[in-house]
């Protein structure tokens, strides 16, 4: 079958790091990736499925490896060759249509007893990662042995899947699994600030207005009912569109962030430009150095920043960290959300991508023999007027793979 696989190469990490410092996303053409004719992955064992994608995303996670940027912290929870995609609609070999929960915990592991973390459902937490009778993999295309949704076929655990509603469009229920990632962040339990200025109206700034970013708004909006204003940070004028549209009581250029916060919580400048004041709470969904150096910036004394994009290595100046005894909170993934009487986040992301018609983010799709393409648009998604870009592998031929299994 067709599968887009990325190879255990340093010359090729090499050469995709080098490309993409020229231009984000050219580690598709230079990188480790490659289209690959492959043999389907075998089903595990009891309770596994073999699932056939209809589309599958791209994030940043995606974006990173491909660039050869993700962080070296990875190297021994993900096992080559690996079929990437974890943003992932797909049919179910007993006939569902499924999103996939894509991290690997002891139940999809079969390791028993489950670690506590599991056996409370937050997988997210999982020790075992490394364990149990399949390949290594902190999640679902990053393991070789499950494969990935940037595929014809991949196999997922029952307990990785979610049954999407007959209404929901695949469109809308591939940001699904982002959206989740938003919900989680979104109700993260944080404690709030011990020094406000007076006569503050903001509650929160989400900095980024990709797809987490402008999930995370929406989440915010819908599930922390009386939170207060919500300031987005956004910079381009579809995403500043959108943002309002989510649920963001203003919207602001990067630039502008900490005068706008400033100018909101009624607070002064220091001469270097520092804030006296702040927002209780600030959500990173970028995860760069310039990102979080302004997320700092603008949080409160004694105010929560909740790292939502994933990082890389990055260096920023911690000392308001320590001054201003910020708590640094960081929102992987998913699980039984406290803050929703313990709905999942999966349930909830699903009510909103159907309320807020999430199949509006979806701007382009590509087959996997554009993978290139596809690689460059979703890197400059922002610049092009996009949110989310995916991979459409609904036209392709399954019924080959269907009978290899059998």
């Amino acid at each position: 079958m067709k599968a887009l696989q990325v190879e255990r190469s340093l010359a090729r990490f090499a050469a995709a790091r080098v490309a993409s410092g020229w231009r984000p996303g050219a580690g598709g053409r230079y990188g480790p990736l490659a289209l690959a004719d492959i043999d389907p992955p075998e089903v595990p064992g009891p309770g596994w499925h073999l699932l056939f994608p209809r589309l599958s995303g791209i994030c940043g996670s995606d974006l990173a490896t491909v660039d050869g940027r993700s962080s070296r912290w990875f190297e021994p929870v993900v096992s080559f060759p690996f079929v990437p995609g974890h943003e992932v609609v797909a049919d179910t070999d007993d006939g569902r249509r499924v999103v996939i929960e894509p991290v690997l915990g002891c139940e999809a592991r079969g390791v028993t007893p489950p670690c506590l973390a599991c056996s409370q459902g937050r997988r997210r937490h999982c020790e075992n990662i490394t364990g149990g009778h399949i390949a290594p993999g902190l999640q679902t295309g990053y393991c070789e042995d499950t494969g990935g949704g940037w595929s014809l076929a991949l196999v997922a655990h029952e307990s990785q899947l979610h049954d999407v509603p007959e209404a929901l469009p695949d469109e809308a229920a591939v940001l699904v699994e982002p959206a989740a990632c938003a919900v989680h962040a979104a109700l993260t339990p944080v404690a709030g600030p011990t020094v406000q200025a007076a006569g503050s109206e903001v509650a929160a700034v989400v900095i980024g207005a990709g797809t987490l970013g402008l999930c995370t708004i929406a989440a915010l909006a819908r599930l922390r009912v009386g939170l207060g204003q919500v300031i987005a940070v956004a910079k381009h004028p579809h995403q500043r569109r959108l943002a309002r549209q989510f649920g963001a009581t203003s919207v602001v250029e990067p630039g502008e962030v900490r005068r706008a916060v400033r100018r909101s919580t009624g607070g002064w400048v220091h001469d270097n430009g520092q804030l006296s004041a702040g927002a209780p709470l600030v959500f990173d969904c970028v995860g760069s150095a310039a990102s979080l150096a302004d997320a700092l910036a603008v949080t409160a004394p004694g105010g929560a920043l909740v790292l939502a994009g994933m990082p890389g290595p990055l260096h920023v100046d911690l000392t308001p960290l320590w001054q201003r005894e910020i708590s640094l909170v960081g929102s992987y993934t998913y699980g039984p959300e406290a803050l929703a009487g313990g709905r999942h986040s999966f349930e909830i992301a699903m009510q909103l991508a159907a309320e807020l018609h999430f199949e509006q983010l979806l701007s382009a799709t590509y087959h996997l023999d554009r993978s290139a393409d596809a690689i460059a648009h979703a890197a400059e998604a922002g610049r092009r007027g996009a949110v989310k870009i995916a991979f459409d592998l609904r036209g392709e031929k399954k019924a080959s793979i269907q009978a290899k299994d059998r």
